[in-house]
């Protein structure tokens, strides 16, 4: 099953879903409206037990800074300032399921281009870097860097988002963006080919503990900028 249509997104599993969660849940995010519109993905979020993604231009939006998410949205050039601190906003509440009683299991691959795309001032690159190598210290986060070196792989088409919940009556969905439209595919067909391509990254990929070394040298990289 495909779900599209940018911030709006239907279909008879995603509103089995919606319905099943207590109002008190759903709380936060009705207050958004004008960012989601009609975009399920904080719902599924809430609902996941883990989610699995691959990140190939920027940092996963669950792991940014209020600073760094703020640089991506000015980037688009097309909101007000008003406008790009409600996504702020919006952005820094999805991050509570990290932290929540029971937390999301986040497991992400993140592309090296990313570590080197800047976000404003040198200032705020090094305080991301900080923050995901701190987030990377906490016991639900799985973060493994694929290096340049690793050549092509299997996501090459660009990054993707899949959520496992922990009944399996719910079967694991995948989400993806482009600039008009947001897609949930759930056919089971279509999610095994992105399970397989999670598995060619996390092969490809450096392990968590290469990741976080990796990660410290881009931090010092990025601190030497800061103090020329």
């Amino acid at each position: 099953m495909r779900f599209a249509g940018r911030r709006a997104a239907t279909g008879a599993g995603e509103a089995h879903r919606r319905r099943r969660l207590p109002p008190a849940r759903r709380g936060w995010w009705s207050n958004y409206k004008d960012i989601f519109g009609g975009n399920a993905l904080p719902d599924f979020e809430v609902e996941a037990s883990m989610m699995r993604m691959y990140q190939c231009q920027v940092i996963p939006g669950l792991l940014q800074t209020p600073e760094y998410a703020e640089s991506i949205f000015r980037g688009a050039r097309t909101l007000s300032d008003k406008e790009v601190q409600r996504n702020v906003d919006a952005r820094m509440q999805r991050q509570h399921v990290l932290t929540r009683h029971r937390p999301l299991h986040l497991w992400a691959v993140i592309d090296e281009a990313a570590l080197h795309r800047l976000a404003g001032k040198s200032e705020v690159m090094r305080d991301q870097l900080q923050h995901l190598i701190n987030m990377v210290m906490h016991h639900n986060m799985d973060v493994q860097v694929l290096p340049f070196s690793a050549g092509m792989h299997a996501a090459l088409s660009g990054s993707f988002v899949m959520l496992d919940f922990p009944s399996q009556l719910d079967p694991s969905i995948v989400y993806t963006e482009t600039s008009t439209d947001i897609l949930f595919v759930q056919e089971s067909e279509s999610v095994q080919r992105y399970v397989a391509e999670l598995s060619h990254l996390n092969a490809a990929a450096l392990r968590t503990s290469e990741s976080i070394r990796f990660l410290q040298q881009s931090l010092e990289s990025h601190e030497q900028h800061v103090h020329t």
